[in-house]
């Protein structure tokens, strides 16, 4: 149902230059492996377009980058969630409750954000009714019933 998409770094390299703090092999291996995780990629997913499941793939891989490694323009900070609280002076920061709802995980970064609205289509409920035949084996008042 779904497709089958391979990794093509030195793409993904030209679209998100600001991770060139994270090196080719972390790439390939952990981060590449965990995108698949979110976003299927064994041939049974829902998306049929291979634009589509390159484009979810690299956003996903951007976004779990950003929040292992950070990048080049926005440093990883540790912190996991919304600041809800911050002082100045001999400083301290205090951050909110992150995932009571199914797509905080993605809305950490602006990558993971971009992700969550083009997933939009393969997120919604797909109904496909029982095709049943009827038979009536019986014969109805004015209709001959024979074995052929």
């Amino acid at each position: 149902m779904g497709v089958i998409v391979q990794f093509n770094l030195s793409a993904w390299r030209a679209l998100f230059p600001e991770f060139s703090n994270v090196t080719d092999d972390q790439l390939n291996g952990p981060i590449w492996t965990m995108a698949q995780a979110y976003c299927r990629n064994d041939g049974g997913g829902p998306v049929c377009d291979t634009l589509v499941q390159t484009e979810l793939l690299n956003l996903m891989i951007a976004h779990i980058a950003q929040l292992l490694y950070g990048s080049t323009t926005q440093p990883n900070t540790g912190l996991v969630g919304p600041i809800i609280s911050a002082t100045e002076g001999s400083v301290s920061a205090s951050v909110g409750v992150v995932y009571n709802t199914s797509n905080q995980f993605f809305l950490q970064t602006k990558y993971g954000s971009m992700f969550w609205q083009l997933a939009l289509p393969y997120r919604l409920a797909r109904y496909y009714p029982k095709i049943t035949q009827q038979f009536q084996p019986v014969a109805q008042p004015g209709i001959p019933y024979w074995n052929a």
